[in-house]
């Protein structure tokens, strides 16, 4: 009989294997104590209104406010957060997030009219006040604010904009649960014989196996759970992209990618630019694809044959505890206090949420805030490499907020996207180097060699494909083009031909992927996963091949949180992304990478 492997209620989990959340609250109803008193503190903002032109003064106590405000509601959104993330379908938790974006909304709704009377105040007048050393703990964010005035609207627009964030937040919500919740995909029996539920998280794990007809199955069955339900989830995308287009064409922008690029003042030529980048390198991908067929030794590769092991080498498992040591070993060259408190964080500290439970939040991701670790949600698999290397990627992003915490102040303490990518990919590629350094036979070369190159075309060309595709879905909606479920299927039809190649077989159903992923509730969001990659290659080569001064820049850009524009804290670090260089070194190195793997294999 096969055996069962069912995936645990929470409460079945042990303690150690979860994050302790009592450095936020002590408990839900210290947490419910917080709520009361954010919603009695909020409406008090509104004593700066009319004020904030009068002085230096006023305008820094209204900042000083608003940031102690924001900071209390931090705590409070992160907590509900996480606590959601344990059980997405337990309502208590639902009602918990409900009411931190009640919160959330009327606190942004009391604040709307900051921006219009910072902006209408005279420009000579701002230009004193900004001299003021009243201002200096403020002056990079009231300069950027500054910046937005084309696109700041009048107090009653801005507060009727602030109104709607509940309602926004409706196309995620509905994705959310279908995902995470509803979607229900069956069993698969795998390789050993043994019955493993489909889960968002055991998925890749069932691609992953050497059988094609286990791999064959979970594919099959996975898309027709969500083709079942196809018009929901178009209907849903279709929504948000829609809310994107509303809200750049309400703050006068020409297009949703030009609004979302804005705030990190990063031009539309590095998106473009990543895109032709990559699409001049597409015919060594499918190559790549060529040496995959003839490894794997079938007469057709599909896309459930892209994640099996193309080198038959003895599956090994990587128990949580190893992982960590062997990351701690990766990322010896930043030092041993970054070694250190990375140990004690990933450990002891619990920081980490480690494995999957039933209805927990699929996926990894890093989370906390000013006035919390930074925690990090794993499903943990010890039977995946990758496992190792997305607990290495998150630990990025965790020491990044801890550095940043650590060395800015509240206000600037949150950095932005677009370099987060950029600190936890390095922390991947320092530890590829790392078990590169320690291989000692041809087969085992080979698999890592195969890693990276899935690297590489997981984080910059898949991400691309993506960023493709989410600038043409809303260049269709701004052009007056219906989003149906046939009008997202096409499009990401032609994405999937241009990618995959002439001989890669596109099943119908995988038409259906770009339905699926949940970053796209973020507009344009997937390209920085590119360029971040493309950066952190460029920075581990000069920390591994530098010495003590490269290492403090980088750990200087850690600790640089959101203090000046992303493009100038890469440029500080080494690496300029308004050049193409970065993109090109890295896909040339995926070039190498695939030529050395053809003749490994």
């Amino acid at each position: 009989m096969a055996e069962n492997k069912r995936v645990p209620a929470r409460q079945d989990v042990l303690e150690q294997d979860t994050w302790n959340l009592s450095p936020l609250f002590r408990s839900d109803k210290a947490w419910q104590r917080a709520c009361r008193e954010a919603e009695e503190l909020y409406p008090k903002i509104a004593s700066f209104r009319g004020r904030l032109g009068r002085s230096a003064k006023t305008l820094r106590d209204c900042c000083d406010f608003e940031s102690g405000l924001s900071r209390l509601i931090d705590r409070i959104g992160v907590y509900a957060h996480l606590r959601h993330s344990e059980d997405v379908a337990n309502p208590a938790y639902q009602g918990m997030l409900a009411r931190f974006t009640f919160i959330a909304t009327r606190a942004g709704e009391a604040a709307s009219y900051i921006p219009p009377e910072v902006q209408a105040i005279p420009k000579a007048k701002m230009a004193e006040f900004l001299k003021s050393p009243l201002l200096e703990p403020y002056k990079f964010n009231l300069e950027k604010l500054l910046r937005f005035k084309p696109h700041i609207l009048s107090e009653n627009e801005e507060r009727l904009l602030a109104m709607q964030g509940e309602v926004a937040q409706t196309p995620s919500k509905v994705f959310d649960q279908l995902s995470d919740a509803d979607l229900k995909f069956g069993t698969v029996v795998d390789e050993t014989g043994c019955e493993v539920e489909l889960t968002q998280g055991s998925f890749r794990t069932l691609l992953e196996s050497p059988k094609r007809a286990v791999r064959k199955e979970a594919f099959d069955k996975y898309y027709a759970v969500h083709e079942g339900h196809g018009n929901t989830l178009a209907a849903a995308l279709a929504g948000s992209v829609l809310q994107d287009v509303y809200n750049a064409r309400a703050r006068n922008f020409a297009s949703a990618r030009e609004a979302a690029l804005f705030g990190d003042k990063v031009p539309v030529a590095v998106y473009d630019s990543l895109i032709e980048a990559v699409r001049g390198e597409l015919p060594t991908l499918h190559r790549y694809f060529e040496i995959r067929r003839r490894a794997l030794r079938v007469r057709e590769l599909h896309a459930y044959d892209n994640y099996a092991p193309i080198i038959r080498s003895e599956k090994v498992r990587i128990l949580y505890d190893e992982a960590v040591a062997t990351i701690s070993e990766a990322l010896a060259p930043l030092g041993d206090a970054y070694v250190r408190t990375l140990r004690e964080g990933l450990s002891g500290a619990r920081w980490v949420d480690k494995y999957e439970n039933r209805n927990k939040h699929s996926g990894a991701y890093s989370s906390g805030c000013y006035d919390s670790p930074p925690y990090i949600l794993m499903n943990y698999r010890e039977e995946v490499l990758d496992s190792m290397f997305t607990l290495a990627h998150e630990a990025g992003h965790s020491m990044h907020s801890h550095h940043s915490h650590a060395a800015q102040p509240y206000q600037y303490g949150d950095y932005t996207i677009f370099v987060a990518e950029v600190a936890s990919t390095f922390n991947e590629q320092l530890l590829a180097r790392h078990l590169f350094s320690k291989v000692k036979s041809r087969k085992r070369r080979a698999e890592l060699i195969n890693k990276e190159i899935d690297e590489i075309r997981g984080t910059i060309i898949r991400q691309t494909m993506f960023a493709e595709f989410e600038k043409n879905i809303h260049a269709l909606a701004e052009a007056g083009e219906p989003l149906t479920l046939e009008v997202f299927r096409n499009s990401y039809r032609a994405l999937l031909d241009a990618y995959f190649g002439p001989d890669f077989v596109i099943d119908p159903v995988l038409e259906l992927e770009g339905l699926r992923i949940p970053h796209f509730y973020r507009a344009f969001y997937v390209y920085k996963y590119a360029t971040g990659l493309s950066a952190a290659i460029a920075l581990a080569r000069n920390v591994i091949g530098g010495g003590e001064k490269e290492r403090k820049r980088y750990l200087g850009f850690l600790q640089s949180g959101g203090s000046k524009y992303p493009l100038d804290q890469l440029r500080d670090a080494g690496v300029n992304l308004t050049r193409p260089d970065a993109v090109s070194q890295a896909m040339a190195r995926f070039r190498e990478l695939v030529d050395e793997l053809d003749t490994l294999v």
